[in-house]
């Protein structure tokens, strides 16, 4: 298996690649790989020549320091688990110096206002660090197909707009989220978990799926305010936010509208770990 740290090494294997008109998916991740991550190499290996994994701790993307410092990175663990899948596939694993050198900073980006709602109003600064490294790992592999977990919805649209906006030639394939059998979303900060709280963390899906049915009938009003009274029910969690939006927009829906495909969004703690998730609601 080929592990990269630089990008002049990677670009250097890649580029005869694409001379010879070798097709290749990026598969972008921060490390503390799991099933969810691992959906989308299978994707990315049969939709491509070449597959480039990055495991990058993105600084530029985390708002608070602390949850930066406590970001699970099982760099060894995650060549062995990629390698069991295919050791076809190349890992791009840079320093925060090969990528920014001295300078650990953000560009600042506009996506239209999908920035301004959920995640972006809770982590100021959050999708400028999202856009800095994934425009900069779309520019060092050269991909022609990158693939992004529909768990982290807002980002995912977030990466098409930017794509867009720049004339990226990428093309941006959204993967349904991959749960475990109790319905708990992977996800890597699941590592930070203890044992019951594991256990307790599928209340989370229960819940969503209780209000997917409840939008049949309800209110959004009355959706949201169900779903805010059963997380009260349990003093392990708390509740970030439930929003209920637009899934084009982003934009919070106040009303149902017809032709409109709506998205219930979700961010609570336990364990003082921060979980995501969200659900098609119609």
């Amino acid at each position: 298996m080929l592990v990269y740290t630089t990008q002049i090494t990677l670009k250097e294997y890649l580029s005869p690649l694409k001379t010879e008109g070798k097709t290749i998916g990026l598969v972008p991740t921060m490390g503390a790989i799991h099933e969810g991550h691992l959906s989308l190499m299978k994707l990315a290996l049969d939709q491509n020549d070449v597959v480039v994994v990055s495991i990058f701790v993105n600084p530029t993307q985390f708002n608070n320091a602390n949850d930066l410092e406590k970001y699970p990175r099982t760099l060894e663990k995650d060549v062995k688990l990629i390698e069991s899948l295919s050791d076809k596939i190349i890992i791009f694993a840079p320093s925060v110096h090969d990528i920014y050198e001295d300078n650990a900073v953000a560009d600042v980006f506009k996506y239209d206002g999908l920035e301004n709602q959920m995640e972006g109003a809770n982590r100021p600064g959050h999708f400028n660090g999202v856009g800095t490294i994934v425009k900069k790992l779309f520019e060092i592999s050269e991909a022609d197909k990158a693939y992004f977990g529909e768990k982290d919805f807002q980002q995912l649209q977030i990466v098409r707009n930017m794509t867009s906006q720049f004339n990226l030639p990428v093309e941006i394939i959204g993967v349904p989220i991959f749960r475990q059998e109790d319905g708990l979303a992977m996800s890597s900060r699941n590592e930070l978990l203890s044992t019951e709280a594991k256990k307790e963390a599928t209340l989370i899906y229960q819940i969503m799926l209780q209000a997917k049915e409840l939008f049949e009938t309800k209110s959004i009003e009355e959706v949201i305010e169900f779903v805010e009274n059963e997380f009260k029910k349990h003093p392990n969690f708390e509740l970030e936010y439930f929003e209920i939006a637009d899934e084009h927009s982003l934009n919070s829906a106040k009303e149902k509208l017809n032709n409109v495909k709506y998205r219930g969004f979700v961010v609570a703690l336990i364990d003082n770990v921060r979980l995501i998730d969200n659900i098609s609601l119609n």
